[in-house]
């Protein structure tokens, strides 16, 4: 599937420089989501993933029917403040400022097989700290899996030796 026909651009978003890459149109297209969330969950079952997680926000919307499909919990990753009881967290940073994540304590455990799902992969800080993440709680990632990576950011290096699954790079 020729998913950047459904990949729009935006300038200055959310800041001035920064191209942002909305992924909106695709995931309004119902074949077009449908076919993006069966070839990232096909590359989660050649893994053997038992969990995804899907860091906030865009991260829910690809990493939840992920799960589904497969047959496995979700885990949300969010930003301070969201999650309701103990959490694990992580500070980061990302292509235009800093943050910190946030998991339950209790999501994951040691023996799960952990798929990480985004939206993009740009400088990998998302990525590097959602990782830090499932190994804090001592579980495995199998795979990181992007709807888009722009290559020229070379968010990979923070990626680790992973399986990386990219349906369009930019």
């Amino acid at each position: 599937m020729d998913y950047a026909k459904y990949i729009k651009n935006v300038p200055d978003f959310p800041i001035e420089g920064i191209q942002f890459k909305d992924i909106t149109p695709l995931i309004g297209e119902g074949k077009a989501f449908h076919q993006a969330i069966e070839e990232l969950a096909e590359f989660g079952r050649t893994l053997g993933a038992t969990k995804v997680i899907g860091p906030d926000a865009r991260g829910f919307i690809i990493g939840a029917p992920v799960a589904c499909v497969l047959q496995v919990g979700f885990v949300p990753v969010r930003k301070p403040g969201k999650l309701p009881r103990k959490v694990i967290s992580y500070d980061y940073e990302l292509e235009y400022g800093k943050n910190t994540l946030c998991m339950h304590a209790d999501a994951i455990k040691a023996g799960d097989k952990v798929l990480i799902i985004d939206d993009l992969l740009a400088t990998g800080g998302t990525m590097e700290a959602t990782i830090k993440l499932v190994e804090t709680a001592k579980a495995e990632v199998v795979g990181l899996g992007f709807m888009i990576e722009l290559t020229a950011l070379d968010g990979r290096k923070k990626c680790g030796n992973y399986p990386i699954k990219v349906l369009i790079q930019y």
